[in-house]
């Protein structure tokens, strides 16, 4: 019994895991080696770590645009002959969707109230204001002293074949209104305008690539309709265009020469010979100098003209000298 009782103890002392398996091999087998040695190749090394996130840019302070004011530009020209300033003011209006323009004259001697005694200096320095407002498709210019209104405008039909144009002066209470259409091809056109009220045939008007001929009946000193034919063609020359005009048994030969800084116009009529020179000389992107030269109308002027403020300030003054 006590014997039992002590292999009963012993027996689980013996047996701790019961799922080991102690297999005994053959000496023949057991004794077997493996000729070749395999070596493992080493752990891939770890992947780097992220890069850190980029800094965040600074945020700037929210700084509220100041209302910027349209760009103003001021002309002024001198005329020798009358002796009064010409001064034209004009500034863009939202987002260049429109002009608004102001002219008027200065009178510096006063000679034009009172016979030639000093006037009213209002009138002295600011006389025959005009003012006008310019779109891309209307425009109105307003006489103050007149308290007359000139309108322009015109509109194409759906397509743009055909536009049409107008004109209307307020006071006169007349007008003109003309028709354009295409000819097949877009570089061919026919106008066709006529004075409102109706008072003859509409002027008839031929525009092709390089120029356009126009028929129009005129009364001449007789009092009798003539047909009064106009014509303009230019031309590729000498680097530069070619323009002749003619107008009523007188013909003008022009060529106009540009270049980034200089500008040569000469032309010359005819059957009177008269010739006239127009040179421009720019300096700089600010500053330039106008010389005009001509026999026709007896006059020689020279303009320099400046712009200030990064073209907030454009001034112009001119010379004119009238030869009798």
């Amino acid at each position: 019994m006590a014997s039992a009782a002590a292999t009963t103890t012993s027996a689980p002392a013996q047996n701790l895991n019961p799922l080991s398996i102690n297999i005994k091999l053959p000496p023949w087998l057991s004794g077997l080696r493996c000729p070749f040695t395999f070596v493992c190749p080493p752990p891939p090394p770890p992947p780097p770590p992220p890069p850190p996130p980029p800094p965040l840019p600074p945020t700037e302070p929210v700084v509220p645009r100041s209302r910027r004011l349209p760009s103003l530009r001021v002309t002024t020209e001198y005329d020798s002959e009358e002796g009064v300033f010409v001064n034209k003011v004009s500034c863009k209006l939202a987002g260049d969707l429109a002009k608004l323009r102001l002219s008027f004259q200065s009178d510096p001697q006063g000679q034009w109230q009172g016979g030639g005694e000093e006037g009213d200096p209002l009138q002295q320095l600011f006389a025959a204001p005009l003012v006008g407002l310019i779109t891309k498709r209307f425009s109105v210019l307003y006489d103050v002293e007149a308290r007359n209104a000139l309108l322009r405008g015109d509109c194409s039909l759906p397509g743009g074949a055909v536009q049409l144009r107008a004109s209307h002066d307020v006071k006169a209470q007349q007008g003109e209104v003309s028709v354009i259409t295409s000819l097949g091809d877009p570089l061919y056109k026919m106008e066709l305008s006529s004075l409102v009220p109706y008072s003859g045939l509409p002027r008839a008007t031929f525009h092709f690539p390089i120029g356009q001929v126009s028929v129009e009946e005129k009364r001449n000193e007789d009092d009798e309709k003539v047909l009064s034919v106009y014509g303009i063609g230019k031309s590729d020359f000498l680097d530069g265009v070619l323009t002749a005009q003619y107008n009523e048994n007188d013909l003008n030969l022009r060529y106009c020469y540009k270049d980034k800084e200089l500008t040569l116009v000469p032309s010359v009529s005819l059957p009177s010979n008269a010739v006239s020179i127009d040179f421009k000389r720019r300096f700089g992107p600010d500053d330039k100098l106008s010389f005009l030269e001509s026999q026709k109308e007896m006059e020689t002027s020279t303009v320099t003209s400046s712009t200030l403020m990064n073209g907030m300030l454009f001034i112009n003054i001119k010379w004119v000298k009238i030869s009798k």
